[in-house]
């Protein structure tokens, strides 16, 4: 993932690594979800945004991503409190083929409308929008299948690679193996 290419929705953005069945945790998170939660958030799992009756949904949503594989897009709204006021949010959830063609990683962002007010913020879900991502083998093939099945099948996730084609070598100048040095001393 390039980040040049979101540098605008670099603090909003995240990467999740899946750690067990409809767990996943973030490897990387922008400042806006530390700043959602008032500390940082790298290490925890992403249900630790949500309600505990919303943690449960969540679940379900991100085994959906992972093992689907889907595209999920989730309306969310902020407990309200002292010191709390209302926030709404959007959270998008993007499936990752690793090098072995498994979907372990997702990339994501977390965008809200308000105030953050006082920290942390628990969210619940408001509605769920999912898209199946079609022509995806999700079964992780074995190493040696992976460079055939690299030039084979790239539907559903991204444009076919660039083949890798080696640079010629430079020239060297010619020199001379050996040299000859002489004193007369």
């Amino acid at each position: 993932v390039d980040p040049r290419g979101i540098e605008r929705a670099l603090e909003n953005a995240f990467v999740l690594e899946r750690i067990a069945p409809g767990m996943a945790r973030f490897r990387l998170a922008g400042m806006h979800l530390n700043d959602l939660m008032g500390m940082e958030v790298r290490g925890m799992p992403l249900t630790a945004f949500f309600t505990p009756k919303a943690r449960e949904d969540m679940t379900r949503v991100l085994e959906a991503v992972f093992s689907g594989p889907e595209i999920v897009e989730i309306t969310l709204s902020a407990e309200i409190g002292i010191g709390k006021p209302a926030i709404e949010g959007k959270l998008l959830i993007l499936p990752l083929r690793s090098d072995l063609g498994d979907i372990t990683r997702a990339l994501g962002c977390f965008a809200t409308i308000g105030a953050v007010g006082r920290s942390p913020r628990r969210f619940e879900i408001v509605s769920v929008k999912t898209t199946r991502i079609r022509g995806v083998d999700t079964a992780a093939p074995q190493p040696a299948a992976v460079k055939a099945q690299r030039t084979a099948d790239q539907s559903g996730f991204s444009e076919a690679p660039a083949p890798f084609v080696e640079a010629p070598a430079p020239e060297k100048a010619k020199r001379p193996a050996l040299r000859l040095v002489k004193t007369d001393e």
